[in-house]
């Protein structure tokens, strides 16, 4: 087992031999710690440059996100687009979006994203489109209603990619709490779908990547 000291340290070395992020996504990232309550919600450098890497990889013409938040994630999403690539990113909280705005265009990015301000269930229910990602980041006990919501838009061999699925270790280490426990049952439900073969990265808070058969 790896101590936090060690992980630390390790994500700390891990980030120093990856690509940087871009000098946009620096300020973001800084802005979140200055400027928002719960900031470790920001994908983050290492995370960020996985989601790009993911994206340019795909070379998607729809992405859905599933929490905005200060649109850091979105941008980093941005960075493998087609070239008439789109992404529909969806927060609840209408505080936030000043930020994320501001931030698509600095990144030049703002006519590809689409920002859908409202409750994710009622949003998702009104796009009719096929996606090839849909990266879920929003509330941690609606992710099976999330998934239920997007298995049918997301084309065949097309990917879900969902965010903080280790929890801070409450999954594997007993954790009692509401969220914990639908956060397990979201990990099993995966593994057992038979419409998606699934993996779970120990990156960062946990990434899980579902590719629809």
């Amino acid at each position: 087992m790896i101590d936090e000291h060690s992980f630390k340290a390790i994500y700390s070395y891990c980030e120093s031999v990856s690509d940087s992020p871009s000098d946009i996504l620096h300020l973001l990232y800084r802005e979140t710690h200055l400027k928002t309550l719960a900031p470790r919600m920001a994908s983050g450098p290492v995370q960020g440059r996985f989601l790009s890497l993911f994206s340019k990889l795909v070379s998607p013409t729809q992405v859905l996100e599933i929490g905005t938040f200060t649109g850091y994630a979105t941008i980093c999403i941005s960075e493998g687009l087609s070239e008439n690539g789109h992404i529909h990113t969806i927060e609840v909280n209408p505080e936030l979006n000043h930020i994320s705005d501001r931030y698509f265009r600095k990144a030049g990015v703002r006519d590809q994203i689409t920002s859908h301000i409202g409750d994710a269930k009622t949003v998702i229910s009104g796009l009719y489109r096929q996606f090839d990602i849909v990266f879920i980041d929003a509330k941690k006990k609606d992710y099976t209603l999330y998934f239920n919501l997007v298995i049918d838009k997301v084309r065949q061999g097309g990917y879900i990619l969902a965010d903080n699925v280790l929890w801070d270790g409450k999954v594997y280490s007993g954790g009692k709490d509401a969220t914990t426990k639908s956060l397990m049952e979201f990990n099993q439900k995966m593994k057992d779908d038979p419409r998606v073969e699934t993996l779970l990265l120990p990156l960062r808070d946990g990434l899980s990547i579902m590719r629809k058969k």
